[in-house]
């Protein structure tokens, strides 16, 4: 690769997501000069393929401290930025006795939790009030549309003087230089933040944390409900998912009840969930299968069982608008990749299924760091 460049910056971002949109932030906060490259012609991949929530409250660990941090980005960034950033929190709701016993271990731990009896619930969300036994209600949590949220962020950084290069892959990173197949760029530092194509550019650290792809089936539908969603929706599928909840005593009785009710979660691994974007569609999904890659073909069972499942809910028929397939990195050993192979350069990659939540958080514990 050549020496330094011209157009030399303090900190080059490899990835436009909400991980490296967080960096360039962050970075553009402390006074660097701040690129970013990206090989799309703008921003495609699981930043703008997911719901768009923000799931705080059941989070632990180094996911909840990043998690915390990202809540106060968001708020900060939504007015700047252009985009909306709903705080109404979030709602679970129970709809057996094994769900309910999940909530009230997580509220018994101290966490920010209120528990809502069948008729609370049913009047803070437009579900078939006979399934419903109870619920819960997340304050912390909030939600953005995904589909407007990254791109916006983008665009204003690039008014504030974040330098974009879209539709510029990187082929190779060193110390103090980036080959793209544009040319090489400099920088004093480089953050590699390329989520589940982390593989693409360092294999050795992908394959030393196992890194996979995770595929979803997700859907955009109409839906005639009661009232509208205001806010995520949860279900007990969603318990088996989140750490805080997950690690309950209850989680193992819960995971027996679901999976002798349908079976048909398991095989699929199913996190029933929702949101509803401002022109009041409602996001479904999702289901999740991990491999190397990601092959585009998606079995049309996986859709027919998120369209049964939410018909069941809601207590009404769907009509679908739009689906498509999500991918983000998966690993079964840890939930972030933060590695420096090379001085200078550093490789960030939430690697489950809470970059939004947590994306926009990690950016000062990364550049904070040695």
């Amino acid at each position: 690769m050549t020496g330094r460049t011209d157009d030399h910056v303090d900190v080059l971002v490899v990835g436009a997501g909400i991980v490296g949109l967080g960096i360039a932030y962050e970075a553009m906060l402390r006074g660097a000069r701040v690129a970013v490259v990206d090989r799309a012609a703008g921003i495609v991949g699981a930043s703008v393929r997911n719901f768009g929530h923000a799931c705080i409250t059941p989070q632990t660990g180094e996911a909840a401290r990043y998690a915390q941090e990202a809540r106060r980005r968001w708020t900060t960034l939504a007015p700047l930025a252009g985009f909306t950033a709903r705080e109404r929190g979030a709602h679970v709701v129970a709809r057996r006795a094994e769900e309910l016993a999940v909530l009230e271990e997580h509220r018994s731990t101290g966490a920010d939790l209120r528990l809502l009896d069948a008729a609370a619930i049913a009047d803070a969300v437009p579900v078939d009030a006979a399934t419903a036994v109870g619920g819960a209600h997340l304050p912390q949590d909030l939600q953005v549309d995904p589909r407007e949220a990254a791109p916006a962020i983008a665009a204003w950084l690039a008014t504030q003087g974040v330098q974009f290069h879209w539709r510029t892959a990187a082929l190779g990173i060193e110390t103090g230089a980036v080959r793209t197949a544009r040319g090489d760029l400099t920088a004093d530092r480089i953050v590699v933040c390329t989520n589940h194509d982390v593989d693409q550019l360092f294999p050795a650290l992908a394959e030393a944390a196992e890194v996979v792809r995770c595929r979803l089936h997700m859907l955009r539908a109409a839906i005639p409900l009661a009232f509208p969603l205001a806010t995520p929706l949860l279900t007990g599928w969603s318990l088996l998912r989140y750490s805080g909840f997950a690690g309950m005593p209850s989680a193992g009785a819960l995971r027996t009840a679901l999976a002798e009710a349908l079976p048909e979660g398991i095989r699929w691994d199913l996190n029933q969930m929702y949101t509803s974007p401002p022109d009041g569609s409602v996001i479904v999904g999702d289901t999740h299968e991990r491999e190397a890659d990601a092959p585009p073909f998606q079995d049309e069972d996986g859709f027919r069982l998120l369209l049964a499942e939410t018909e069941r809910l809601f207590g009404a028929p769907v009509r679908v608008l739009d689906r498509w397939q999500g991918v983000y990195a998966s690993s079964p050993r840890q939930e972030f990749l933060v590695e420096r192979p090379v001085p200078g350069v550093d490789v960030v990659t939430v690697t489950t299924g809470i970059g939004m939540t947590t994306g926009l958080g990690l950016a000062p514990f990364v550049l904070d760091g040695a």
